[in-house]
């Protein structure tokens, strides 16, 4: 796995090896001297990883991993610290680092951490965009579309406003549109198995949601099969 990594080390010597190794590592690359010429870099964006180390001139890293959690709690900060610098260490991880080399570092152990840092950031990444996913996912007919998280309906701009069993029964159409359903179908699905009342009920939740979503002037989306019961579809 690579990517773009941001290295704020004012230590030449430190900073010129950690762009050799990177780039042979096939991540690409910036670097910063000293804290604030490290923000004006993280605030050009881009940056899948931040390598930071504590003492620098100026701005310290603490202060500079303070401002970027400030606005940016996923993007993952290794520290650099000193190997007695436990107050720092402290500090940095209840800031949000994500994690801390000490010097002076095995190359490959920094490394190690890049990778399972990005891992992690990945993985998280990914969950977050599957719920964005799902938050989006919505069912739809025509210029009707229903989201099953947010449980907001819309005719094209118009939002309509459902019951919860309007809305779970106009959820069952859309699932199953263009198909002919019974009022037992419905019944089963929308009201549940142990329902003991008139399959009738279906008729006035069916009246209900359409008068909801069928304005006058609008193509007709439910339409009644006599006899048998309801389908949802476009009209021909």
């Amino acid at each position: 796995m690579t990517g773009t990594v941001l290295i704020i080390e004012d230590e030449d010597k430190i900073a010129r090896l950690l762009e050799l190794e990177l780039g042979y590592e096939g991540y690409r690359t910036g670097r910063a001297g000293s804290g604030t010429e490290g923000l004006e870099l993280y605030r050009e964006g881009g940056w899948d990883l931040i390598l930071l180390d504590v003492m620098l001139p100026g701005i310290s890293g603490i202060e500079v991993l303070r401002r970027i959690r400030a606005t940016d709690p996923l993007t993952p900060v290794i520290l650099l610290t000193a190997k007695d610098s436990v107050e720092d260490k402290v500090s940095g991880l209840d800031l949000g680092a994500s994690d801390y080399v000490t010097k002076p570092f095995e190359i490959e152990e920094l490394l190690a951490r890049i990778r399972s840092s990005l891992r992690v950031s990945a993985a998280r990444t990914a969950r977050q965009e599957a719920v964005v996913d799902v938050a989006e996912e919505f069912l739809a007919i025509g210029d009707l579309r229903l989201n099953e998280q947010t449980r907001e309906v819309y005719r094209g701009e118009r939002r309509i406003d459902l019951t919860p069993r309007e809305f779970d029964l106009l959820v069952f159409l859309l699932r199953n549109q263009r198909q002919v359903l019974s009022r037992e179908q419905m019944i089963r699905e929308v009201w549940g198995y142990d329902y003991a009342g008139d399959t009738n009920v279906v008729d006035v939740y069916i009246r209900y949601v359409r008068k909801k979503i069928d304005e006058t002037g609008l193509p007709e989306l439910i339409h009644t099969v006599r006899g048998v019961g309801y389908v949802l579809k476009e009209s021909s």
